[in-house]
């Protein structure tokens, strides 16, 4: 019952705090946006104070007069800003903006003329000589507001257009997300599927053995080790070393010479391979899986021949088997999922020709390694 009690206090504590501290950013934000307007507003009364006092010793005119003309374009900034603007002008209803723009302009001008008119009466008793020039300007006068309600109408419209890209900048972000999570997603899957095809025929190949005990089962079953390893740790990670790669087609191959005894011939040549070269793992052996599960034997053997080169940061693959085009020889899931592989790996980045010919079917892989697109794991 204690311990209710003390868990119920302190989620009513944290929510306090979470509300405490939404409304203190509330707060703050508010007092922010207040001192910038007055901040704004006190320069803008500045900066009438300052021109129409020009020729003028009458302080106390030009005070109010400031005032007066800094109610007017607080006014109609306001008006602007937060309605004609984000209702009509950023919603494209250019007719009903241009309307209202009259109107607002018909006040002002009514405003301009009253504030001369103020200055007129109260403080020169009627006496229109007496008034300071630029006072007397109604043109003048009406040009410095309507510059006012221009720059506030500007400055709303740049903030829109920045808050705008800001909103679009993360929309994007988050729809690039997206789209990473699965892509990720998607090559989980294509491992997946992988994985268990391999397994099940290098698993075929030792049952094979074992019925008929042969000595190289141990062999097989530790190459097949080698092998599980491989897949089931080397393989989540974001690349392997290429050396690693040609190591287990080469496990591989030997699995595979056991099993076909002297029906199968493979010839592998490689170029000098540098150790620091990285590739995605599992990208070559569903290759070779496809040649064996798919190949033909010909005049008593089934040949595959294998090609392996880097050139800078361009890797070739070539291999080529023996076939029956007589048949449906239809490639199984391992070689499509490698291309789906390729696609999320090396998008625009790769090469991958495939010839079915006369009794020889060939695969021409290029790839540029630095194209590769790191996956992430979970």
């Amino acid at each position: 019952m204690l311990n209710l009690k003390l868990v119920y206090n302190y989620q009513l504590k944290t929510i306090n705090f979470r509300l405490f501290t939404v409304v203190k950013k509330m707060y703050l934000k508010i007092f922010k946006g207040f001192v910038t307007h007055l901040s704004f507003w006190m320069l803008v009364w500045f900066f009438f104070r300052t021109f129409f006092s020009v020729g003028s010793s009458n302080q106390q005119f030009i005070f109010w007069f400031s005032v007066l003309l800094s109610v007017i374009s607080i006014i109609a900034s306001y008006v602007f800003i937060y309605n004609l603007i984000p209702n009509y002008l950023l919603k494209r209803k250019y007719s009903e903006f241009a309307l209202y723009t009259v109107y607002a302009s018909v006040f002002v001008t009514c405003g301009v003329f009253m504030t001369v008119a103020f200055g007129f009466v109260f403080y020169f008793n009627l006496e229109y000589q007496r008034m300071p020039a630029l006072t007397k300007s109604s043109s003048v006068i009406l040009v410095c507001v309507m510059l006012i309600i221009t720059l506030a109408s500007v400055i709303k419209i740049l903030s829109h257009n920045y808050k705008s890209l800001e909103e679009n900048k993360t929309l994007e972000n988050k729809i690039l997300q997206t789209q990473l999570q699965l892509k990720d997603q998607e090559l989980r899957f294509l491992k997946m599927q992988i994985h268990p095809h391999f397994l099940f025929n290098s698993l075929n190949t030792i049952y094979g053995f074992a019925l008929k005990k042969k000595e190289e089962a141990p062999e097989m079953i530790l190459k097949l080790s080698n092998l599980l390893d491989y897949i089931l740790y080397q393989v989540n990670k974001p690349t392997v070393n290429l050396e690693d790669e040609v190591f287990h087609l080469q496990d591989y191959i030997s699995l595979e010479e056991m099993r076909f005894n002297d029906t199968l011939e493979v010839n592998f040549k490689k170029g000098n391979l540098d150790k620091t070269i990285q590739i995605a793992p599992m990208l070559l052996i569903p290759f070779l899986e496809n040649s064996f599960k798919h190949g033909k034997i010909l005049d008593g053997k089934l040949q595959v021949n294998l090609e392996l080169s880097v050139d800078e940061h361009l890797l070739f693959f070539r291999i080529e088997n023996t076939a029956d085009n007589s048949k449906d020889t239809r490639a199984g899931i391992g070689l499509e999922n490698i291309k789906k592989r390729l696609e999320v790996l090396y998008p625009n980045a790769y090469e991958l020709e495939i010839i079915n010919g006369q009794n020889l079917y060939k695969v021409a892989l290029k790839i540029n390694l630095k194209g590769l697109k790191i996956e992430r794991d979970a």
